[in-house]
C-alpha cells in the first residue's frame, strides 16, 4: 500500500510528476530554503524512495515504522536533533504520512 501512496503522490522511478502533490512540495520546500531542495529533506527521501519503487524495504510501512529499520533509525536521529521529539512537518513524519496515504504534513 505505501509504494502506492508514494507513486500517487507524484513520486515515480521517472522523477517527480509536474502538477502533482510532489511538485508543489517539491517547489515549497526550495522556496524555504532559498532555491535548493536539500539531500536527506522530505522531497529528496521520498522521491529516492519513488525511484526505487519500495518504501517497505526502509521501513516506512501503511501500518507504521518498521522497528530496527532505516526508517526507525531516521526517525531516532531526527527526534535526537530536535530535543526528544519528532517534528510535524519534518522529514520522518513528511514520509511516513505519505507513506499512508496522507497529504504529507501540507497545512
Amino acid at each position: 500500500m505505501s509504494n502506492r501512496n508514494v507513486r500517487k503522490a507524484g513520486f515515480t522511478s521517472s522523477g517527480i510528476k509536474g502538477g502533482s502533490h510532489a511538485s508543489s512540495m517539491m517547489s515549497r520546500e526550495a522556496k524555504t530554503s532559498g532555491g535548493g531542495v536539500h539531500s536527506g529533506g522530505p522531497t529528496a527521501t521520498l522521491q529516492k524512495l519513488g525511484a526505487k519503487g519500495s518504501t517497505h524495504s526502509t521501513g516506512f510501512t501503511s501500518s507504521g515504522i518498521t522497528c530496527g529499520s532505516q526508517a526507525s533509525r531516521m526517525m531516532s536521529q531526527e527526534a535526537r536533533s530536535h530535543g526528544g521529539g519528532t517534528p510535524s512537518g519534518g522529514t520522518t513524519s513528511t514520509v511516513q504520512s505519505i507513506s499512508m496515504g496522507g497529504k504529507g504534513g501540507r497545512r
